[in-house]
This record gives C-alpha cells, structure tokens and sequence, in this order.
C-alpha cells in the first residue's frame, strides 16, 4: 500500500540508511542522488517515488539483469553498487534544500568517499556481480543531477558526463536527474547515460547475486 498523504507529511526530514557493500566487499560505482523525497523517506526506499526513472534506467543500461523494485534496493551490493545522497534530510522538492546544505553535503560524500578509498586485494578476486576486486572503491562517483552537483562542489560550469576534477582519487561522473519531472530526458536517454557510465567504469555485466 503507498503511502498516505498523511504518511508523507510524516516524513518530512527524515533521513534513510545508504546502501553499501558490506565490510571488505568492493564498490563499483555510487550512485548519489540529490535527497530523499517523501515518498522515499515514508517508504526508507531510494528513489522509490512513482514516476522516478532509475530503477528501470539501472536495468536498462546492463548494471542489473533485472528491473529491481526499490524494496529490492538490498541487492545492489552484489552488484558492486551502492546508493548515497548528498543531503540526508527528505523534502517535498530538491528546491527546499539550501545552498549550505548541499555544499555541507559535498563535504560529508568527499569523507564517505575517502572511507572507503580503494585498497588491495586477491588480484584475482572477482565478486558475484562480475566486478574486479582489487579495489574497495568506489572506482566511480555517479551525482543524479547536475544543477546540485554544481552547488555542491562550487563547479558552475559542469555538465552531464565525466567530470574532470575527481572527488579525491575518485573519478566523478553527473549523470541526469532521473525524476520523472526531468521530462527533457526520456527513459532511453538515461539508460544511455548509465550505459556511458558503466562502460566507463568497467562494469562487466551483472550476474544474479
């Protein structure tokens, strides 16, 4: 049952958990979104609002071998796959969000990131989701939505694609806003866009975890 309008009001800032590869699993791409709606919040699912492409443009890009429903938000580890924000509090629009907030939020994802800097392993591992495991990752930033990253990382001039300053030692890539809202940018353009990035990445195709 979605959730009420009642539900919704009720979860205005609050925040929900990233999803991250457990201890000494490896970190493919993280995906980081702007922050978590209500519906989100009200749910504790990413991207979970009707109408938000990810999920499918996930899916139809070759990083899942399915379309994952965000309940299934769980499986994405085994994909070498995770999912951040870059503010933690849910609101009705990204628009309610401070500037402060998001370049405070750029500061909290460079420490995430700086966390979980790569670090050897197995040269030969490989884990379930076909991913090279001689790093811990992330081996890429993926931000949904370039008019936030802008804010974020004081990089006004930025654009959809490969960044050319990393985030430490982590390459960063914008990708499109994939609400439903973003009406410039049809389904088969995001999954081209995640496609992009996960060739870019060396995603070798998913396999089921």
């Amino acid at each position: 049952m979605p959730p009420s309008p009642a539900d919704l009001e009720a979860a205005r800032n609050r925040t929900i958990p990233d999803v991250l590869p457990g201890e000494g699993q490896p970190l493919l791409v993280l995906f980081c979104g702007i922050n978590p709606s209500l519906y989100s919040a009200a749910t504790g699912w990413h991207f979970a609002r009707p109408g938000n492409r990810f999920w499918p443009a996930l899916h139809l890009s070759g990083f899942t071998p399915r379309q994952l429903a965000p309940s299934e938000q769980h499986l994405l580890p085994g994909y070498g796959l995770g999912i951040t924000n870059l503010v933690a509090r849910a609101t009705a629009q990204a628009a309610e969000l401070s500037p402060a907030e998001l370049h405070a939020g750029g500061e909290r994802l460079r420490a995430l990131i700086a966390e979980r800097r790569p670090r050897g392993l197995d040269p030969g591992g490989v884990d379930p989701g076909g991913v090279d495991s001689r790093g811990l990752g992330p081996r890429v930033l993926a931000v949904a939505g370039v008019t936030a990253y802008r804010a974020a990382f004081a990089r006004p001039r930025a654009a959809i694609g490969p960044q050319p300053e990393p985030l430490g030692t982590t390459p960063v890539w914008v990708l499109p806003n994939p609400s439903g809202l973003n009406a410039t940018w049809t389904l088969p353009k995001l999954a081209a866009a995640f496609a992009d990035l996960r060739e870019s990445a060396g995603h070798r195709g998913p396999k089921h975890p």
